[in-house]
């Protein structure tokens, strides 16, 4: 395989990490929003969706795709507002995980405005890649 294959195909994989990030924010809405409904229906069914190791990995996996997506767009176009936007979703997303599991919806509500303003950030990288 030539050299310029090998680019090809890593410019082909790199630039569906935007996608792949937002498609895995549509996920996150609507695994909150099933959580929550679910949980305020059967209360007593368990709460191995709402463990917060479970959200912790997430965000984990949310900052990781950050720093792979929004960092590479910032180095490739040169905008950093993706990335800022980006990171200022992380953060919500962070601080929501601080908010009590008490079934008010805070909890939710943050961290379905961190994961809509950080899929807002990774449609900005790509429109901004193209």
């Amino acid at each position: 395989m030539s050299a310029y294959a090998h680019i090809s195909a890593f410019r082909w994989i790199e630039s569906r990490f935007d996608g792949f990030a937002i498609g895995l924010s549509g996920l996150c809405v609507v695994h909150c929003v099933a959580s929550s409904v679910f949980f305020a229906v059967a209360a007593s069914a368990g709460g191995l969706l709402l463990n917060p190791l479970f959200h912790e990995i997430g965000l984990s996996i949310a900052i990781l795709l950050g720093i792979i997506a929004l960092g590479r767009g910032a180095i490739s176009h040169g905008y950093m507002l993706p990335a800022a936007v980006g990171s200022f979703g992380l953060g919500i997303m962070g601080g929501a995980l601080s908010l009590p599991h008490d079934g008010g919806g805070g909890e939710t509500v943050w961290t379905l405005i961190g994961v809509a303003i950080l899929a807002l950030g990774h449609d900005l990288n790509r429109r901004a890649a193209n």
